[in-house]
């Protein structure tokens, strides 16, 4: 199968050509790092990608939280615009599969629990209790601590900053490629994927790049809240194989599927700094308390359809991943 990647020379689009390649695939890559006229907004550079294209795996995104709303219209144009672009030129060449970088980061706040009030949506967190250092979500009904739980697909979306936006719209403009022109399309939702080559010391980095950035500046780690906010963290190389039997597998026409992607097991912040600084021999974290508006509490979901229907399943662990990590490093380090 001949697939474009966009994205293809970044963090994870590098590790989904080499899994392509590994599984005896012929991977082309789309990126504006190895080339500055493969910009997914671009509708001439596109169509001239696909041709002789069977599939599409759509990595090439702008990604992390950023500066608020400052950089809105960026992430609108590159995540946005450039899917819109991509899906149009996919439908005159007749390119009907496509794999989309999806992110959990659609949801929200994770699923919660209230020990009188059963499952309950919390809102937005005020800054007003975030600067006061309570950062745990209560239930809006009665107030009290909820427990936080598992997220399925099915869980209503509610995007809490500008990127989750973006993602979300990326979805529904697949859904509505994949209905008009009988196509088939995955998203694959990540978690907080982490690994070799992830990028460095910008504002669009994801967490595990801050932490081993400061541990090779010889630097604590910092985490912010109370560090016992919960996330999973699924290794590169587990998210890339993902991508290839979404490809192999061919979801159904005219539809979008999509598929929880993490490691299923559930760490927090606070431990996964201590776990990296531990294999990188020191520093030790620093929990500052600081906050950023953007960010939810809790974020793990439930990634059993995508081992069910799909038959993936991780292969790298927390531990042996985190001392990869703090061993290998990223991009610049």
């Amino acid at each position: 199968m001949r697939v474009l990647v966009t994205g293809g020379a970044g963090f994870i689009g590098s590790h989904v050509v080499a899994v392509l390649r590994e599984r005896g695939h012929e991977a082309v890559v789309f990126d504006v790092r190895e080339d500055p006229g493969a910009d997914v907004r671009d509708p001439r550079a596109v169509r001239g990608a696909l041709a002789g294209v069977d599939a599409v795996c759509h990595q090439a995104a702008m990604v992390g939280l950023g500066d608020g709303v400052a950089d809105a219209a960026e992430y609108v144009s590159r995540n946005d615009l450039g899917t819109a672009v991509l899906l149009s030129a996919m439908a005159d060449s007749g390119v009907g599969h496509l794999v989309l970088a999806g992110s959990m980061v659609v949801y929200g706040e994770g699923r919660y629990t209230c020990p009188r009030h059963g499952a309950v949506r919390p809102g937005p967190r005020a800054v007003a209790d975030l600067e006061a250092g309570r950062f745990e979500p209560v239930c809006p009904v009665c107030g009290e601590d909820l427990l936080p739980g598992l997220v399925g697909e099915d869980a209503p979306a509610d995007p809490r900053n500008v990127y989750a936006t973006t993602k979300l719209a990326q979805e529904h403009l697949a859904a509505a490629w994949a209905r008009c022109t009988g196509g088939s399309a995955v998203s694959l939702r990540y978690h907080n994927v982490y690994g070799p080559g992830m990028p460095r010391d910008t504002p669009y980095a994801g967490v595990a790049s801050f932490f081993r950035s400061a541990l090779a500046r010889g630097e604590a780690p910092r985490v912010f809240e109370d560090g016992r906010q919960r996330r999973d963290f699924v290794h590169v190389r587990d998210v890339a194989a993902a991508n290839a039997v979404a490809l192999e597998a061919r979801s159904a026409p005219g539809t979008l599927t999509v598929y929880n992607t993490g490691s299923g097991e559930a760490h927090t912040v606070g431990g996964m700094a201590r776990a990296l600084a531990a294999a990188y021999g020191g520093p030790e974290p620093c929990v500052t308390g600081e906050f950023r508006l953007g960010d939810v509490r809790h974020i793990t979901a439930d990634s059993a359809r995508l081992r069910r229907e799909l038959g993936w399943r991780p292969e790298v662990g927390f531990e042996e991943g985190m001392a990869e990590f703090a061993r290998v490093g990223m991009r610049g380090v």
